[in-house]
This record gives structure tokens, sequence and C-alpha cells, in this order.
């Protein structure tokens, strides 16, 4: 029942469309007593088809439920029919409730004068009393509260998953500068092993060659020496290049070009941050690694402003390609404190190093209204 229920939540439609029938079974157990029993069953159709379609067009579906409930009184006082027996006119409460949970407040407020205005046509021409109408009342009041308080969770969870979706991918992110730091590590120490040993066995052999007729027992000291060293060396060399074996698979890495800028923009905007973006010229046809180096700086440039921008960050990013370099700006609103514990502090220089890599240069700095930028240039290769 939980996987059903779990499945289901991940389809509004078929679970909108379920409701819809339940309300138009229960609305067709009242057709025996009507007068016209064809013309109730057709009421009850047009009574519980739009509330399948209230999540994906709850404007639309509100307003039709609506009409519906109109025709369906005044039809009801042609016919001499109770318009009470419609259990589908429970869609108007449902329809409410959608409004306000999914559209917002000033829809649902002017959607609720209309439902007032039904009630009243209602209590016109069936003689409903002040106690139906006061019982209405207090059925849509419920629907309005529950949705307040549903969507506030909703809304709770989205934003949760948000935060949650920039953590995960900032550890990975992380992680990822983890390797490519141990990685440069290991190159430095695989420099050091065979520049250490090459530069001992030159000398070994050197010095062999010289003593080569004069002093034999130097020749053969010099010669097992150079053999020492050059195991040494070779096991030094299996157990680094034994590191670098494990690769990245092309599916982990980051999308590339203006795609993976604007992905990595609206990720950051679902959680919570307000971003323009702006990208100029073709900047898809550059270098994987000047695209790389794009994606990473947008990224952390936003990270830091969702961190340290304070309770309503804003920020605009600008990737415009020139003639000679790409231009990467990042500015923030530069108001508040920060809601986030302080990082490492490696975010700038994990910038600064992959802008000179990329034999770039980087500017970051408070501006005087009070806002941050930061300002790479990252010259075009010449491939580009």
């Amino acid at each position: 029942m939980r996987r059903f229920s779990l499945w289901l939540r991940g389809k509004p439609f078929i679970a909108d469309s379920m409701l819809a029938a339940v309300l138009f079974v229960l609305d067709c157990l009242g057709a025996p007593g009507s007068q016209v029993p064809w013309l109730f069953l057709l009421l009850s159709v047009i009574l519980s088809v739009p509330i399948a379609f209230r999540r994906r067009y709850p404007v639309l579906a509100a307003v039709a439920i609506l009409a519906a409930s109109m025709f369906t009184t005044l039809v009801s006082d042609l016919i001499g029919d109770d318009a009470e027996n419609h259990f589908a006119l429970l869609g108007l409460p449902v329809a409410l409730y959608t409004l306000v949970a999914y559209v917002g407040r000033r829809p649902a407020a002017f959607y609720l004068v209309g439902l007032a205005a039904d009630a009243v046509l209602s209590g016109i021409l069936l003689d409903n009393g002040p106690s139906d109408l006061l019982f209405v009342a207090l059925i849509y009041a419920l629907s309005w509260i529950l949705a307040e308080f549903l969507g506030a969770r909703r809304l709770y969870d989205e934003a949760v998953a948000s935060r949650l979706a920039v953590v995960e991918a900032e550890r990975d992110r992380r992680a990822e500068e983890a390797v490519a730091g141990e990685r440069t590590r290991i190159a430095r120490e695989l420099h050091d092993v065979v520049a250490h040993a090459v530069s001992v066995m030159v000398v070994q052999a050197d010095g062999a060659s010289y003593a080569l007729r004069r002093n034999p027992d130097a020749v053969e000291k010099a010669l097992g020496n150079i053999a020492g060293t050059g195991r040494q060396a070779l096991a030094e060399l299996r157990r680094t290049v034994a590191l670098l074996r494990t690769e990245q698979t092309p599916a982990e890495m980051p999308q590339h070009g203006t795609a993976g800028v604007a992905k990595v923009v609206e990720m950051m905007r679902q959680a919570g941050l307000t971003v323009e973006l702006e990208q100029t010229g073709d900047l898809d046809e550059i270098s994987p690694a000047l695209s790389l180096g794009i994606h990473r700086i947008v990224q952390e440039s936003l990270t830091n402003v969702l961190r340290h921008a304070g309770p309503s960050p804003r920020a605009v990013v600008r990737v415009r390609r020139r003639e000679e370099d790409v231009l990467v700006e990042i500015t923030d609103n530069g108001r508040g404190t920060s809601l986030f514990t302080q990082g490492s502090g490696n975010g700038l220089l994990g910038m600064r190093e992959r802008v000179a890599v990329l034999r770039g240069t980087l500017d970051t700095a408070r501006q005087p209204d009070g806002s941050w930028r930061v300002l790479a240039e990252l010259p075009l290769s010449p491939e580009d």
C-alpha cells in the first residue's frame, strides 16, 4: 500500500482521475431518485470531469466546476430535483483547495467570491436556509485552512529538497576537487621519483665510465647502485601509477557549454537564490577544459552567494565570449549575514588555481555599493 501511495504521488493526473471517478460513482447513487435520471447522470459527468484536471489546469478546472455547479442549480430548480444530492459538488471545496495550494491566495479569493455567488443562487432557487449556507461556508473555510497548511508543508519539502540537491552537488564537486588535488600531488611525487632516480643513475653511469679501466671495484659498486636505484624507482613508479588507474567516466563529467551553466543556475534558483543569467557569444564551441572552468567558476561563486549573501540573496551571472577570451562575471547583492556555516575557505583558492591553469586572470573584490564581484577573463585556446 505504501509503494502504491508513493507511486501515486508522482502521478497527480492519475490520482485526480481516481478522485473524479469516486465522486462520479457516489453521485450516480442519487440518480434513481431523480425526476430525470439521464439528466442527473449527465450533470454528474459535468461536475466530475474537471476534477481530473485540477492540478494540470487549476484555474480552468475551478472555473469549470463552478460553472457546472451553477448550471446544476438552475437545472435542478427547473426539474424539481434537489441539487444537494450531487456528491460531485464536493469538487467545489477541492477546487478552492487546489487554487490556494498551487496557484495563490489572490486567485483563490476571487474564486471564493464566485463560490459565495453560487451559494446565494442555490439558497434563492432551492430554498436553502441560513444553516445550509453556514455549513457550506464552514466547508470552504476548512478547505482554505487545509490548503494553507499542506501548501506550506509542500513548499517547505521542496525547499529542503532543493537545498539537499545543492549540498549534494557541492559535496560531489568537493570530492572531485579532492581527487584532482590528490592526482596533482601524485604527479609531483612521480616527477620527484623519476627525476631523482634518473639523476642518480646518470651520475653513477658517468662515474663508472671514467673508472672502467682504472678502478674495476668502483665500477662494480656504481653498477650495483644503478641497479638498486632502478629497482627502487620502478617500485615507486608502479605504486604511483596504480593510484592513477581509477579514471572518471564521461557520465560523471559536468555538462558543458550554455546548457551546463544554465543547469547550475536553475539548481541555485530552486534552492532559493534569485539569479539572472546572461550568456552571449558562441559558448558551445569552446574547448572542454575552458568550458569546465567556466562551469566550476559559476558553480563556486553562486554557492558562495547562497551561503554568505543573507536571507534574500540575489546574483547576476554574465558569461560573454569575446574575440580573444571569455569573460565570466558574477555579482551579488552583498547584503545580510550568512545563514550557513562557514566554508573551508578553499573556494576562492580553488578558483584561482583553476583560472591560473587556464592562463586567465581572476579578480574577486567587494564593490563600493557593498556587492561582491567575481570577474574572470579566460583566454581562448588556439582550437577555439
